[in-house]
């Protein structure tokens, strides 16, 4: 069960998103319809038990100002990262409390920019109508924007994680770890701050790993990232901001999601265990990596 702090939901921002929840259907995934927020953003989910995999676009440049959370605009932040390019634009830390966690964030020297709640009607298999209900506590970084956080507390959890949606033809069950394209000049801080709600990190090849409720959590240099994946995409090494370049998704059953790859007819390699998809430009500039459970 996921607990304060860990991970939740990346959140892949990119231009056509039609086009990469078609792409993540076609190597397994149960995507929900697309939906929209009241700030301007669209939304598609494969969910697992208490967190989620999101992709989102931009529905209407208008609206991204809307419903703002002190001085953050999440469909403006959204937006801004995707002129520069796509990928990870933010990324949402599972909440048990959205008030009490975000003071613990603070101390650990997280900025605490303000709250959002929100909702959607949803209609569950046996055709119960329900609402969620969401709070988001927004922990903006203005020094590291793609490395912007924000508190997810699901009041209404049994309109989430409903079983049936919970089920992916390719066996994929949640999180087991996110990686972070870090700068030297940068890691000191990235690893004090993190420090202080996942406690001291442990080192690994190429930087250091977080113990959080809900997978691994590192902060790597670009030689390592490519060590294990290939070379970042361009766009990425342009930017050249920190932020999180892969994902770790843990499946229970190799042969199922083998046949999803291979019929999906993307690229990806086999290394023991675990199987790595080849082109990130083709899911929002994010290497998705997936390790048995």
């Amino acid at each position: 069960m996921n607990d304060a702090f860990g991970i939740d939901h990346p959140l892949i921002a990119v231009h056509d998103i039609n086009a990469l929840r078609d792409r993540l259907i076609g190597i397994g995934f149960n995507m929900t319809s697309i939906g929209k927020h009241p700030w301007g953003t669209s939304t598609s989910l494969a969910m697992f038990q208490g967190c989620l995999l999101e992709i989102m676009g931009i529905y209407d440049e208008t609206l991204i100002d809307e419903v703002p959370a002190g001085d953050f605009h999440f469909g403006r932040h959204v937006y801004e990262h995707l002129q520069k390019r796509e990928g990870v634009a933010l990324t949402a830390l599972h909440s048990t409390n959205s008030v009490t966690d975000a003071v613990v964030a603070e101390a650990a020297g997280f900025r605490i920019s303000g709250h959002l709640e929100f909702g959607r009607d949803v209609t569950l298999p046996n055709d119960r109508l329900g609402r969620t209900k969401t709070t988001l506590a927004l922990l903006p970084d203005k020094a590291r924007p793609r490395l912007s956080f924000f508190l997810c507390q699901q009041h209404r959890p049994e309109f989430i994680y409903v079983p049936s949606w919970l089920d992916h033809p390719n066996s994929v069950c949640g999180y087991a770890g996110a990686s972070v394209l870090a700068h030297d000049e940068d890691m000191g801080a990235m690893e004090t701050k993190f420090s202080g709600i996942y406690g001291a990190p442990r080192p690994c090849d190429g930087g250091v790993v977080f113990d959080t409720a809900n997978g691994k959590m590192r902060l790597l240099t670009r030689a390592a990232i490519e060590a294990r994946n290939g070379p970042l995409p361009t766009d990425v090494l342009t930017e050249d901001e920190p932020g999180f370049v892969a994902l770790d998704l843990a499946f229970s059953d190799g042969k199922k999601l083998e046949a999803c790859l291979r019929n999906s007819g993307v690229k990806y390699s086999r290394h023991e265990s675990e199987f790595r998809l080849s082109e990130p430009q083709l899911f929002g500039n994010t290497f998705l990596n997936f390790v048995p459970c």
